[in-house]
């Protein structure tokens, strides 16, 4: 699957059901930079997730509801519950190790 862009008209849909890794991310951010392309990786090998990506600047509103303070900042959802966030650029191994 490829990564979906998200945004306030589409974001609660999207986490709704089964499990997703969201990525809130900004351009200018190079610690974003580095896991954007794993990122992208993961949503190309995991076809049983949804992979979708929040730019922070666009949609503030979304990453003040869901109190992301620093980027990147990755979180699993499972049903439309946050499971788990991963503050920080972080290996693949360690985003996989939240998949679970």
């Amino acid at each position: 699957m490829s990564v979906q862009k998200l945004n306030q008209n589409n974001f609660h849909n999207t986490i709704a059901n089964g499990t997703v890794l969201v990525d809130f991310y900004a351009d200018w951010c190079g610690p974003c930079r580095m896991v954007s392309p794993i990122v992208d990786e993961i949503a190309k090998e995991r076809s049983d997730i949804t992979v979708g990506k929040v730019n922070v600047d666009d949609e503030n509103v979304l990453a003040m509801k869901y109190g992301v303070m620093s980027i990147p900042t990755l979180i699993v959802f499972k049903d439309g519950e946050e499971k788990t966030r991963i503050v920080g650029a972080r290996p693949k191994q360690a985003i996989l190790a939240q998949l679970v």
